[in-house]
């Protein structure tokens, strides 16, 4: 069985048939490949004829041209030769792969009538670099780790007998890359996977392409970001850190490092938001990962700092669903998400348990402090919901299988 992936699906549906690069970005191993597999078959179910369509995978060993930009564009030239004046559909996979990768993609977008979808190991297509390496319009899709509700619907199809909460309890250690949950991996053989995908990514998309040397003390680095996810980020502590570890560190190379590893897409930060004044900060930003199973690989286990887990689970939740997320600021108190949405936002609080009154004060509080009329929600794992004043208490579960917010 292969996942839809709608919710990535349906954002590449909108700019279909037109003259816009789409690009798909995100970590390694998440899917970036099926979604362009999901794609081809998408355009091909529209009524788009094969013989109008070039899929290749610049990793592959079966390419059946040189990977040079000259044996590309002259493929592409034969396709649009066969089309006899409609439209070609290029779909590249690994673009990275093809050096100057970006020289061929500007000519075709220029020289043919082609729709253009590209995928590749987001440390080589930033954010930040797209506009300079394509000189025409793009849009960039960004792609996740199998969300719980995509993980129990693959469960489900699969005539599992295990329940929602058993499904929810090996997400909450194993996280989302999708070849875990596709092969049932056993959770050792899982721990195992995620390792390797952690050094690829470190080793490939961070060190090789930044040409860092002091490789020991990025790794103490980075896994103390992956420790420490979810909290504030704080150069000092890090420093600190280090200091103890007989580890030195300028907080220039310190600034940098952290760069690399959101370019990675290992690390996803995000920024505060003041919700009075509705404009985003620029201070006190809080790290994230795009896949809470990285947790287990640095801890063995994901039950110590659970609510951290949790709040990283509700990101990855509303981030899947096309939100902006911040962590929001009212008055001195933190709420933990602020998602946006177009002109629409939505407030949340997570917690582990709602276990007494001061905690329950603290996350109903917090957001019945905010005056306006957006919807506003308490997620935890207490088996009984206990919304008060228009503010819906979720139980974690049901919060991520929920389909519209």
């Amino acid at each position: 069985m292969v996942l839809q992936r709608n919710q990535y699906l349906d954002q590449v549906k909108a700019f279909m048939h037109q003259d816009i690069i789409k690009v798909i970005t995100g970590i390694r191993r998440c899917g970036k490949s099926m979604l362009l597999s999901l794609i081809r078959d998408e355009l091909l179910q529209q009524g788009v004829p094969q013989s109008h369509l070039l899929m290749v995978n610049f990793e592959s060993f079966q390419l059946e041209f040189e990977k040079t930009l000259k044996a590309v564009y002259a493929a592409v030239q034969a396709l649009v030769k066969q089309a006899a004046g409609s439209k070609v559909y290029l779909l590249f996979d690994e673009i990275q792969e093809l050096e100057h990768w970006e020289r061929v993609i500007n000519a075709c977008q220029i020289d043919f009538n082609c729709d253009i979808y590209l995928t590749g190991s987001n440390a080589y297509l930033l954010s930040s670099e797209l506009s300079t390496y394509l000189s025409g319009r793009y849009i960039e899709i960004p792609v996740y780790p199998f969300s719980f509700r995509e993980v129990w619907e693959y469960w489900v199809h699969k005539g599992t007998t295990s329940t929602k909460e058993q499904a929810f309890e090996q997400y909450l250690t194993l996280g989302g890359m999708p070849f875990i949950h596709q092969n049932v991996l056993s959770q050792e053989n899982a721990r195992v996977y995620l390792e390797d995908v952690f050094e690829s990514v470190l080793v490939k998309d961070i060190v090789a392409r930044n040409k860092v040397r002091d490789i020991e003390t990025l790794r103490r680095i980075l896994v103390y970001c992956v420790a420490n996810s979810g909290r504030t980020f704080s150069a000092s502590s890090i420093v600190k850190y280090l200091k103890n570890e007989h580890l030195s560190v300028s907080l220039d190379t310190l600034y940098r490092y952290i760069e690399y590893f959101k370019a990675s897409c290992l690390v996803l930060p995000v920024n505060r938001f003041d919700i009075k004044g509705k404009e985003v900060l620029r201070f006190q930003q809080k790290l994230y990962l795009c896949d809470h199973g990285f947790r287990h690989v640095v801890f063995s286990s994901n039950m110590r700092d659970i609510e951290l887990v949790l709040e990283n689970l509700v990101l990855l939740h509303l981030l899947q669903y096309g939100y902006k997320v911040f962590v929001g600021q009212l008055d001195g108190k933190e709420i933990d998400f602020v998602a946006q949405k177009g002109e629409r936002l939505l407030y949340v609080q997570v917690c582990y348990l709602l276990a007494g009154e001061e905690t329950r004060e603290r996350e109903f509080g917090n957001l019945e402090k905010i005056r306006d009329n957006f919807p506003k929600y308490v997620v935890s794992m207490d088996p009984i919901r206990q919304s008060r004043n228009g503010i819906e208490h979720y139980h974690i579960i049901d919060f991520l299988l929920s389909k519209a917010l």
